[in-house]
């Protein structure tokens, strides 16, 4: 059999870090706590569930990315013989029978480097953006391009593709899953439940601040591997640019020469929310949560927008991004 470690990451995540190491510390060979700059008693917390922790020098900028690369250097000191490593986020709990059921994939899998299943919101009633996410997170059965912050991979190939890009501040784990399928790799998305997540975002501030890290993201890495033959992630920003930027300039500033005409192309936007309603109505979800999503989904396109605009001016200038926080600690 196996072994299994975890590394959990996490800042001032309160009563969820404990949820959260709680549900492994019994189920794994060793777990990693990586903390980054907490001033709640998080640290002292893992350390007394007894798990191995991780302070990270905040005189580097701080990403998600770095602190998973830190605590899996971490974890194959302590354990050396760990042959596959749960990834999870501090505001996450690890649903209890996850860890073997994706250990057992991957032992019956060999070309197979990681396994994700569902991720869920804890609270998706909260709020709408909870719920938004819970929707998100809902992703197909079967071979994927991607995981997100949750997942259980095999430590060869992670040690084989250099881990995380420590310098990504979002977007870090589908950036490696590419790299991972340039190698022949494959991620696998199981029928089954993972981890509980608390979103805890209860204003539209924090839902738009997330997605202009997720348009961050996608313009970030499409452009670190804009000459990939697997194209990561080409058409989210093209769709960014057109709806979130292009559309709305090709239809408002000719507004007053074409007698208001060509603000008629703003139409698109009621077609496109159209589409992405059909779309989730098809995979069986109620009307009203299918227009929620679609609303959503269209106003997102402004924000992903702002992101990919902040990449590039930071990109031409020379300059390391930094850290775009959504997240109410607590």
């Amino acid at each position: 059999m196996h072994v299994i470690g975890v590394v959990a990451i996490g800042r001032n995540e309160g009563e969820r870090l404990r949820r959260c190491l709680e549900s492994v510390v019994k189920q794994a060979a060793a777990v990693v706590y990586v903390d980054s700059g907490s001033t709640d008693d998080s640290v002292a917390l893992a350390r007394s569930l007894g798990v191995q922790t991780v302070e990270l020098d905040l005189s580097i900028p701080f990403t998600a990315a770095r602190a998973r690369n830190a605590g899996f250097a971490r974890l194959q000191e302590v354990c050396p013989q760990v042959e596959f490593v749960q990834f999870v986020d501090g505001d996450c709990e690890v649903v209890a029978g996850w860890l073997e059921r994706a250990r057992q994939e991957l032992e019956a899998r060999p070309e197979v480097a990681v396994v994700c299943g569902r991720r869920r919101e804890r609270f998706p009633d909260a709020s709408p953006y909870n719920h938004l996410c819970d929707m998100e997170w809902d992703t197909p059965i079967g071979e994927a391009e991607a995981c997100g912050g949750d997942a259980l991979m095999r430590v060869g190939p992670l040690k084989e593709v250099g881990g995380y890009r420590d310098a990504l501040i979002a977007g870090e784990e589908p950036e490696m899953c590419l790299r991972l399928r340039e190698k022949g790799w494959k991620i696998v998305r199981l029928d089954a439940e993972m981890t509980l997540h608390d979103a805890a975002m209860t204003r539209f501030g924090q839902w738009w601040k997330r997605n202009v890290r997720a348009g961050h993201a996608f313009a970030e890495v499409s452009w670190l591997h804009r000459r990939s033959p697997l194209r990561i992630w080409a058409r989210e920003t093209r769709s960014n640019w057109l709806w979130g930027l292009l559309l709305p300039l090709v239809a408002l500033v000719p507004a007053y020469w074409t007698w208001g005409l060509s603000a008629l192309l703003l139409l698109g936007y009621p077609v496109l929310a159209w589409k992405i309603y059909r779309g989730r109505r098809r995979r069986g979800e109620a009307s009203k949560d299918a227009a929620r999503y679609a609303r959503f989904c269209v106003l997102g396109k402004f924000a992903q927008v702002v992101g990919q605009i902040r990449y590039h001016r930071h990109r031409l200038l020379g300059r390391q991004s930094t850290i775009i926080e959504h997240k109410v600690s607590g």
